[in-house]
């Protein structure tokens, strides 16, 4: 327990987002690791994978406890990527791991280790890739806070596996034990015309909102043809599915669209929008952290929805992280479009962060406002 505690308390969350409710390690980490260390044991190299490992305490727990070697790691965000790299060079365990595609993640694995996605999708499309590849005797162990996991996820899990059962929970944490894979084919991504649109929405399981337009998303599109005419480039920013970037690129054919997210599963889902509404090639698509690929002051309108939550935290740091990136991006003159629920009151932090800011429609429930760069 002392080396454990010992180890653990080497981990950061850097450079994802730091708040006093926010940690690099929870309970669920903790009990993953405990029910899986018989197993673990018993692995030789390549045979332990990992998915959606938060901020690495997992893969790195993994090794310095219970001596994995070459662990294969699939993480859908890309802040939790680079918090693993930093948490292995601080903790010296540089190398012992290589991260790879969540559809190749299980091959030759004799125990997998997931963080529970919130979502039912997310879930599904997980275990539905590791069924298809991992061998017939791998055992999965998947976990999460009992207050957000449900029957239904046995039944996710139980499409794709043959046995499933649950752990006693400890530090109201649970642990869901699937072996018996069923490989079959994926159901993901899966698409749904939105006529009223002329698109086609496409996701995957991890994608926000999945095929459905969310209501903060439909207030933007309810006002693309109010969005700084005379641009001439326009960047979607923490894209999702997809939606805004291909409905500007759908309304105004002569914009250049750009669109950025750092999921794994927001990137593909775009791509697949694009195609499924006949628009590929008519935006680009890259996984970033807050645009920081792209070159300052390169941009005419950034359109952006923001997170409300980090997990199940509701911090402000995430959006103003996006309203900071907005302003590092957009020309002097360039426009913020942003939507927002109406309770966290962001107008004061856009002003501050991009310049001058008006409301352009309020609701009980959401807030539009649009900035324009100092």
């Amino acid at each position: 327990m002392t080396a454990a505690a010992d180890f653990f308390a080497q981990l950061r969350r850097a450079p994802d987002i730091e708040a006093p409710e926010l940690v690099a390690v929870d309970a669920t980490d903790r009990l993953l690791l405990d029910e899986a260390a018989a197993a673990l044991a018993l692995c030789g190299p390549g045979e332990v994978a990992v998915v959606d490992d938060s901020h690495g305490a997992l893969t790195l727990g993994a090794v310095a406890l219970h001596g994995a070697r070459d662990v294969r790691v699939a993480q859908d965000l890309l802040v939790g990527e680079r918090a693993l790299t930093r948490n292995a060079e601080r903790t010296g365990l540089a190398g012992t791991y290589r991260s790879v595609p969540l559809a190749e993640v299980a091959a030759g694995a004799r125990v997998v280790l997931v963080q529970a996605p919130r979502a039912l999708d997310a879930l599904r499309e997980i275990a539905e890739l590791v069924a298809a590849v991992a061998p017939p005797d791998v055992t999965v162990l998947v976990g999460g806070r009992v207050k957000h996991m449900t029957r239904a996820m046995n039944d996710v899990l139980g499409d794709s596996f043959t046995d499933v059962s649950a752990t006693l929970a400890r530090q109201k944490s649970r642990v869901l034990v699937a072996r018996g894979p069923r490989p079959g084919p994926s159901s993901f991504p899966r698409c749904q015309p939105h006529p009223e649109l002329g698109l086609t929405v496409c996701a995957h399981g991890a994608a926000f909102a999945g095929t459905k337009i969310d209501i903060g998303t439909r207030a933007l599109l309810g006002r693309l043809g109010a969005m700084a005419p005379e641009a001439g480039t326009a960047l979607d920013l923490g894209c999702g599915t997809g939606v805004l970037a291909a409905a500007l690129a759908a309304a105004r054919p002569g914009l250049g669209v750009l669109a950025v997210d750092q999921s794994v599963a927001a990137v593909a889902s775009t791509r697949a929008t694009a195609a499924g509404s006949g628009l590929e090639g008519r935006l680009q698509v890259i996984r970033d952290d807050a645009a920081e690929s792209v070159p300052a002051g390169s941009v005419d309108l950034v359109v952006c929805n923001p997170p409300f939550h980090v997990g199940a935290a509701v911090v402000t740091t995430a959006a103003d992280r996006l309203f900071g990136a907005a302003a590092r991006v957009l020309r002097p003159g360039g426009e913020l479009w942003t939507v927002y629920n109406s309770a966290l009151r962001y107008k004061p932090a856009l002003t501050r962060l991009v310049g001058p800011t008006r409301v352009a429609e309020q609701s009980p429930k959401f807030t539009v406002t649009v900035s324009t760069r100092r």
